[in-house]
């Protein structure tokens, strides 16, 4: 390496991207450090969530739920792909990471502005 040689030059080669499908699971929540999109999650996906942050089993989560274990472990995954985690500790690490669970409290939490947020219709009272 010469000395001219600057950290400009020697930059990694950058990874191609991959397209792929929009998730209509719910609304962006913005760009956060490390180039992730983080979205708001649907009340089952917040509840699925922290309910592996505290380690239950799939059976459990489906039985609270009212969901089959394929559905859960189908939004598990859809939301290791979208964190880009490769298995269940590195979804919580990573949401833990982004901000998105509560720290310094047990059971963690998915904080509010994650909360995809509910269409609400106006009743009129008679």
């Amino acid at each position: 390496m010469t000395p001219a040689a600057t950290s400009e030059e020697i930059k990694p080669a950058p990874r191609p991207t991959r397209s792929e499908p929009a998730d209509d699971a719910g609304p962006t929540g913005g760009h956060l450090a490390g180039g992730a999109d983080v979205r708001r999650l649907t009340a089952v996906d917040v509840r699925i969530l922290e309910g592996v942050a505290i380690g239950t089993s799939t059976a459990r989560l489906a039985a609270s739920l009212y969901l089959s274990r394929q559905g859960i472990e189908y939004r598990i995954g859809l939301m290791m792909r979208h964190f880009q985690a490769a298995n269940r500790p590195a979804l919580v690490s990573r949401a833990h990471s982004l901000g998105v669970l509560s720290v310094g409290a047990w059971p963690p939490r998915v904080l509010p502005e994650f909360h995809e947020s509910e269409k609400k219709v106006a009743r009129t009272v008679p």
